[in-house]
């Protein structure tokens, strides 16, 4: 927003193209989630979520990593720290929907369903390849061409 209140485009037509591929990139990702038997997510209606979950999970675990920075990590429950951070993350997006609301949420929900949000963000960070020790191929690890940093 400018200072006389108003909206105003100040992005150079570069920015917005750069912007345009890495965002095209997180579409074909969730275009690629199949939600019930023959109904895939629709990257383009819930671009802004997913913008959003990526750039904040990337803010909230750098913080926490210069939170804890020269602590030792307690290694609760058998897991790391870097490992109870991401389960903390899945485990907020636990829901069910029925098929039915499920198709119509597809049309509709600028939000993903709930299970791929918990594995949207994180496949895009190595710092979750690295705390489970995830190889590339393996479900949760994108291929550096096809991992998604916009922010």
């Amino acid at each position: 927003m400018a200072s006389t209140g108003n909206f105003e485009n100040w992005w150079t037509p570069a920015d917005a193209k750069g912007f345009s591929g890495l965002t095209d990139k997180l579409i074909g990702q969730f275009n690629g989630y199949e939600a019930v038997k023959g109904s895939m997510v629709n990257g383009r209606l819930t671009l802004g979520e997913n913008i959003a979950d990526l750039g904040g999970l990337a803010v909230a675990y750098d913080a926490m990593k210069k939170a804890t920075d020269g602590n030792p990590d307690p290694n609760t429950d058998k897991l790391t720290r870097d490992q109870r951070f991401f389960a903390n993350w899945a485990t907020v997006w636990r829901r069910n929907f029925s098929p039915e609301e499920l198709k119509v949420r597809l049309t509709t929900d600028s939000h993903a369903p709930a299970n791929f949000r918990a594995i949207g963000a994180p496949s895009n960070m190595p710092a979750f390849a690295a705390a489970f020790s995830c190889k590339p191929g393996q479900a949760m690890v994108r291929d550096a061409g096809k991992q998604v940093v916009i922010w």
